[in-house]
């Protein structure tokens, strides 16, 4: 009997060995752990690890060590094949197979994508120059780490979560930081002018400096072919030993392309995140494009990894729907959170909030009885509440008065 359940075990082929992946595989072992004879390729020489850890990293508030999710061990103890530090170059849909670059191959009946984004590097003269780097695994963080011991002047260019988080890590690490930021105010997806004008002046007061309103040109390099300074379309210039591009993310859609796979902002998936064009194969996290949209932030990736895995064990037919997603700021001593519609417009209002002195601006914005949007700096304690009132479209018409000073009130 044994020996025929084992036979019947079917090959999973994982590609990409990250945490939108990984917890797929969570999922679905813990579901059933005699289901399939599993294999996982990582481009990265490390097992799964917290990506949104490395900025705690950065600021030597944890170490590389501290932040591994699935330890080797993990994958001995659950009979997983491991490839780190092999890319996956060519999938063969027709015999089912993936290859490796150093020519490894894999035989799958299902295969699970996860090959996440890579950064966006802004086009200008100068970006390949040394010192000019991303911010998006291990080893970005490493180099960061490196730099900062031995010069002086960082520049960040873009002003959003990540270009922050980038920024007071290396100011933590000693060296002088200027923040680049194209638009008006920072965090400009995730916040309004209020919030982030006090974000501005509480990361001021520690040694950050900001140039918004700013277009890069081009980025000058030594004789050597280091970079030296970002020079900006006004023809000022910062003095920059290192550049750190934290302009966006891109979903990797390469290996998926070449396998003729329909991708458009991402691979396209259907609710099950089965891919519209084989539904062999499935796609979770950066990569994948649901209803048009390829989410960036660890939470959607958990919701999908959890129907992947459950359609994988053929344990029912749950449905991936989308995501309300919410933002933090990893920077130690500053609290914001966002979610929603926090800008308003046409048909809302708002119920603010606001007292400079104290750092505290808080924004609610209301549609139709419902909450729709919420925007909070300085005190973001009630933030798991109102993202709930925002998931359920609960109306709030009865508790308006209340609203604002949180669930232990209302």
């Amino acid at each position: 009997m044994d020996m025929r359940v084992k036979q019947k075990r079917q090959k999973l082929v994982l590609v990409g060995n990250g945490m939108a992946g990984v917890r797929t595989l969570e999922e679905l072992i813990g579901i059933d752990p005699s289901l399939y004879d599993i294999t996982v390729f990582g481009a990265e020489p490390h097992p799964n690890y917290n990506r949104i850890m490395l900025s705690p990293v950065l600021a030597g508030e944890q170490t590389l060590d501290e932040i591994v999710l699935n330890p080797w061990s993990w994958y001995a103890a659950n009979g997983i094949t491991v490839h780190p530090g092999r890319k996956v170059v060519a999938i063969d849909r027709v015999k089912r197979i993936v290859r490796a670059d150093d020519g490894t191959e894999a035989e799958y009946d299902r295969l699970l994508l996860c090959t996440g984004s890579h950064p966006f590097m802004l086009p200008v003269p100068g970006k390949d120059l040394a010192g000019v780097i991303a911010y998006r695994d291990i080893a970005d963080t490493q180099a960061m780490i490196d730099t900062a011991k031995t010069h002086t002047h960082a520049v960040v260019i873009g002003g959003g979560l990540l270009g922050l988080e980038a920024a007071n890590g290396l100011m933590l690490r000693g060296m002088r930081v200027t923040v680049v930021h194209v638009h008006g105010w920072l965090m400009d997806r995730q916040l309004d002018e209020a919030a982030a004008g006090l974000l501005r002046r509480s990361l001021e007061a520690r040694g950050l400096n900001f140039r918004l309103n700013a277009h890069t040109q081009e980025l000058v390099g030594d004789a050597d072919g280091r970079v030296t300074a970002v020079r900006f379309k006004d023809g000022t210039e910062a003095p920059a030993d290192l550049v750190v591009m934290a302009v966006g993310i891109r979903p990797n859609v390469q290996l998926a392309e070449s396998a003729r796979l329909h991708c458009e902002r991402g691979i396209v998936v259907t609710d099950t995140l089965q891919t519209v064009t084989d539904a062999r194969i499935y796609a979770v996290g950066e990569c994948a494009a649901h209803r048009g949209v390829a989410y960036g932030l660890v939470a959607p990736l958990f919701e999908q990894a959890r129907v992947a895995a459950n359609h994988l064990a053929r344990m029912g037919y749950g449905r991936y729907l989308g995501s309300l997603v919410s933002t933090k700021l990893k920077v130690t001593g500053i609290e914001l959170f966002s979610a929603g519609d926090f800008m308003g417009g046409e048909g809302t209002e708002a119920i603010v909030l606001s007292d400079p002195l104290g750092g505290v601006y808080k924004k609610l914005v209301i549609k139709d009885d419902r909450l729709v949007g919420a925007c909070l700096y300085g005190d973001t304690a009630d933030g798991g509440w109102y993202l709930r009132l925002l998931r359920e479209a609960s109306d709030v018409q009865g508790i308006r008065d209340r609203l604002m000073f949180g669930e232990v009130h209302g």
